[in-house]
């Protein structure tokens, strides 16, 4: 199963001032808008979303469809068998793709055993 990009979505109290912390470390700003409250920085490969207000913890985070270069792949596992797979796995989902929805963007989410929260975010 192809996920895609990997990246850590923290919530944060001050976007600011998470963006000019993560900027010591080499992240640049890649996306986002910050008066959207959310940045994507980027350090190499290595991805980290940056959101103010949306999230009530942090998430892990995968894009079908997107290279930790921020590159489109045209070969990747849709969203939708992602779903189907966990779902035949007796996965629990806290959030799923409408069953009208059958191809493009969309999304699920699920917990692992720990309780952290997993994202499947597809843009396209």
């Amino acid at each position: 199963m192809d996920l895609g990009a990997f990246s850590v979505s923290l919530a944060v109290a001050d976007l600011d001032r998470s963006r000019d912390f993560y900027a010591l470390l080499g992240f640049e700003v890649v996306g986002g808008d910050a008066n959207d409250g959310y940045l994507i920085l980027a350090n190499g490969t290595t991805l980290l979303g940056l959101f103010h207000g949306m999230f009530d913890t942090n998430i892990l985070t995968f894009n079908p469809g997107l290279t930790n270069d921020r590159e489109q792949t045209s070969s990747f596992t849709d969203v939708r068998e992602v779903q189907r797979a966990l779902e035949a796995a007796g996965v629990e989902l806290t959030e799923q793709v409408d069953p009208d929805n059958e191809s493009g963007p969309a999304h699920l989410s699920c917990s692992d055993p720990d309780g952290n929260p997993i994202l499947i975010d597809q843009f396209f």
